[in-house]
């Protein structure tokens, strides 16, 4: 007797969760035409966006992943990424854990001569591996960091690492709309098979220290 077979289950889609940097994405930048645009994407509200606290930022990007329900892919742009990195450091995510990699746009320079001083809180940048599949974008004449910094950043990560050529800061001022090449990026990434992260391990630093960030 010939045996029934059950068909697999559709695969959840994923939730886009829209990491904003300094200030915030405001009216014009490719993360807030995402959240508008998207039906499965979303804007993290970390608050304190003037004056940004990385132990709280840690924390509410932390609640947004569990509040989830379902895999989460991260996009972040600027000082996001960073928060990115601490998040990963200090909640060392397992297989279990819902994010299934993170678009990581324009990191700025945060240990040597950071632009701004409210940036000061994120230094020094994680150089642990981060443990799920990740892109890091950055432009060639970003004034918030140096292309040759970028691309050492993207390898100490673990990231595939994307030319954007000259498109500034990647934000608003970049002029880039919807930005579908972000979105290509974005595409490819939630495409990626998981078992390509296994070769993500830490480069420096052992997770198993229990750190903690919440005081």
């Amino acid at each position: 007797m010939a045996q029934t077979q059950i068909p697999e289950a559709p695969a959840e889609k994923p939730l886009v969760l829209l990491i904003p940097g300094l200030d915030g994405s405001g009216a014009g930048h490719w993360q807030r035409r995402w959240a508008d645009e998207m039906e499965d994407a979303q804007m993290v509200d970390l608050g304190l966006w003037a004056k940004p606290h990385r132990n709280t930022w840690i924390n509410r990007l932390n609640l947004s992943v569990q509040r989830a329900g379902r895999p989460v892919v991260l996009v972040a742009h600027s000082l996001g990424c960073l928060l990115t990195a601490w998040w990963a450091k200090f909640e060392q995510p397992g297989w279990s854990n819902p994010v299934i990699g993170a678009l990581l746009v324009a990191p700025p320079e945060v240990d040597f001569f950071p632009r701004d001083d409210r940036l000061n809180g994120f230094a020094p940048t994680p150089a642990d591996a981060l443990p799920f599949p990740s892109i890091l974008v950055a432009s060639r004449n970003d004034p918030w960091i140096g292309f040759p910094t970028a691309k050492l950043l993207a390898k100490q990560w673990g990231s595939q690492f994307e030319d954007a050529g000259d498109a500034g800061h990647i934000n608003a001022d970049s002029k880039l709309g919807s930005w579908d090449e972000g979105k290509r990026l974005l595409h490819r990434l939630m495409n990626t098979q998981p078992a390509a992260a296994t070769s993500h391990v830490p480069l420096n630093g052992d997770w198993s220290e229990g750190l903690e960030y919440r005081s």
